[in-house]
């Protein structure tokens, strides 16, 4: 029944650490890689380099929020929102509104 999950690639679950400036902050965060993907999927589809994407999330999320407790969790969610979007229409790239800083 769960072959097509049991059976994945084990790399695709593996955590990966990448360091990245957020809010003028060096931090780590760790997600497995097979969001790190996603992530680097919905940056280009912002014409942002990853940094530069996550940087505005955190931001507009801290904006709309007042804090982000858990960006992790936040970045897995946004990567779930994303295929689901694109799973609706998959003929159009899913829309997302990012508020570039200048």
């Amino acid at each position: 029944m769960c072959e097509v999950f049991a059976g994945q690639d084990p790399g695709r679950y593996r955590a990966v650490n990448r360091s990245v400036r957020i809010g003028g902050h060096s931090t780590s965060i760790q997600l497995e890689a097979a969001f790190w993907v996603l992530i680097d999927e919905i940056a280009a589809s912002q014409n942002f380099s990853t940094s530069r994407f996550l940087s505005t999330l955190y931001d507009e999320a801290l904006e709309i929020n007042g804090s982000v407790s858990n960006f992790a969790s936040l970045l897995r969610t946004s990567c779930l929102i994303y295929l689901m979007s694109k799973a609706q229409n998959p003929a159009q790239p899913p829309e997302f509104h990012i508020i570039a800083a200048e």
